[in-house]
């Protein structure tokens, strides 16, 4: 696997290093240079690469500022020479952070925490649930789970993440993708949207209670927007 990325920096002598040292490793693409954040926006928009090398300390637009604008599937690595700003980069959902004047040993590093995070990213993707399959992988923290089907009683989803709610444990295991994704990888015949953020099972929905539907202490509303096809799905279960 190949990761594009971008180095910004406004020091010339650190953004030539960083240069060589993109260049010298195998499984990174240099698709940008950039010596302000200013200069990177417009091509951020256009472009986007996988990975960024971002300086925190640079004029106009820092590099902190700069990583909000950042698109939610790009990642980045800071680099800096000032340690107090190591907490920052928690607050951008910085993968990595790169203290100057850093080693190639360190870069590589960090990079490999990238070129780590996108594989497993592909695989939990990729990672199609065959009909006589009982279970599903899921990425959480930086591991692969393996989820058994029959165990899930509903998906809530947090924008880049869901929440998957299991019968067998008391609590939810937050997982790396989107409400879109879980719906790919799940049997469409038992899996089924009834609100934006709600996947359920329906081999666990056992009560139905003014437009919700309960599990424990937890009622799940099911939204105007997907009252149809729920009702659809009664329709073939309710016995007159």
């Amino acid at each position: 696997m190949k990761l594009s990325c971008f180095i910004i920096d406004d020091e010339p002598l650190a953004l030539g290093l960083l240069e060589n040292y993109v260049n010298k490793t195998d499984f990174l693409e240099l698709t940008g240079k950039f010596s302000s954040a200013v200069a990177a926006l417009s091509a951020l928009r256009t472009s986007p690469p996988q990975l960024i090398f971002l300086d925190i300390q640079m004029a106009e637009l820092n590099g902190l500022e700069l990583a909000q604008l950042v698109p939610a599937q790009t990642r980045i690595i800071l680099t800096t020479a000032f340690q107090q700003y190591a907490l920052e980069g928690y607050k951008v959902n910085a993968l990595d952070y790169l203290l100057k004047p850093f080693s190639y040993s360190d870069f590589l590093n960090a990079a490999g925490k990238a070129l780590e995070w996108f594989e497993m990213k592909m695989k939990a993707e990729n990672m199609i649930t065959e009909p006589n399959e009982p279970f599903i992988f899921v990425k959480a923290d930086a591991r692969l789970l393996r989820i058994e089907i029959r165990h899930i009683l509903y998906a809530e989803g947090l924008k880049d993440y869901l929440k998957l709610y299991l019968d067998n444990d008391p609590k939810p295991i937050i997982v790396h993708m989107t409400m879109k994704n879980f719906e790919s990888i799940v049997p469409k015949d038992k899996f089924l949207r009834v609100h934006k953020s709600f996947i359920v099972q329906t081999d666990h929905i056992n009560i139905i209670e003014r437009n919700r539907i309960v599990f424990g202490k937890t009622h799940i509303p099911i939204s105007d927007s997907y009252k149809e096809r729920f009702q659809q799905f009664m329709d073939g279960k309710i016995v007159n």
